[in-house]
């Protein structure tokens, strides 16, 4: 099963880097599948972005994969506005 991240409010530069390293230690605690919980999210910049696709090539680099779950209407745009919805396993 996999280990599930839920970050709330803004994903940004003020605290992409600690999502980040919350990330890729369930990573590599946890085994090679995570999902992250998006229902809570308001907000993802270009910096939570990264956060997103970092944690992404970690797992595939495992044979996992990141899941992304419930998006709110403003972070999906901003998924599909970047391509992240092309290239990101995204689940309403």
């Amino acid at each position: 099963m996999p280990s599930t991240y839920s970050p709330a409010g803004r994903l940004d530069g003020s605290n992409a880097a600690a999502a980040e390293s919350e990330l890729l230690g369930l990573l590599s605690e946890q085994g090679a599948a995570v999902t992250v919980d998006l229902s809570k999210l308001d907000y993802v910049s270009s910096a939570g972005l990264r956060v997103f696709l970092s944690a992404a090539k970690a797992a595939k680099s495992k044979g996992g994969k990141l899941t992304l779950l419930s998006p709110k209407p403003a972070v999906m745009e901003v998924l599909q506005i970047s391509g992240f919805d092309r290239i990101l396993d995204i689940q309403s």
